[in-house]
């Protein structure tokens, strides 16, 4: 049986991220128009200096952008929010803990999309749990 199972690629990530996407509540991801969902194997030398990790597995995902708490009619065109999602780390966190890889990705979207809504730690949670 183990003989035939590999780890998932970029693109088999990316794809399992927007099932799980489209699996959080609807009122959830209407507020996400526009949020870019990507998958790398690690976060560039820029995010790791900026972010101050101390290696390129400390970093399960990042939200890059403008959160909606910051946003206003105002603003000027700007690059698009995007989350990230970083596939060597995720690995590597789930060979070390006893959860599942579809329920360590929808823990670490949802946390993600959370900074872009501004939401506390027990509104993610919340979500989580409406997620499963």
């Amino acid at each position: 049986m183990w003989t035939e199972l590999k780890a998932p690629s970029l693109a088999e990530m990316e794809a399992t991220a927007h099932e799980i996407f489209e699996r959080l509540p609807a009122e959830f991801r209407a507020l996400c128009e526009g949020v870019i969902i990507r998958v790398d194997d690690f976060p560039t030398e820029e995010v790791l200096n900026e972010m101050e990790c101390e290696s390129e597995f400390d970093l399960l995902g990042l939200f890059q952008g403008v959160g909606l708490p910051q946003q206003s009619l105002g603003d000027v065109a700007r690059l698009p929010n995007m989350v990230w999602l970083y596939r060597r780390p995720i690995l590597d966190y789930w060979a070390e803990h006893d959860e599942s890889l579809g329920h360590i990705v929808r823990h670490v979207l949802i946390h993600e999309i959370g900074h872009h809504f501004g939401l506390s730690d027990d509104d993610m949670e919340a979500i989580e749990a409406q997620a499963e």
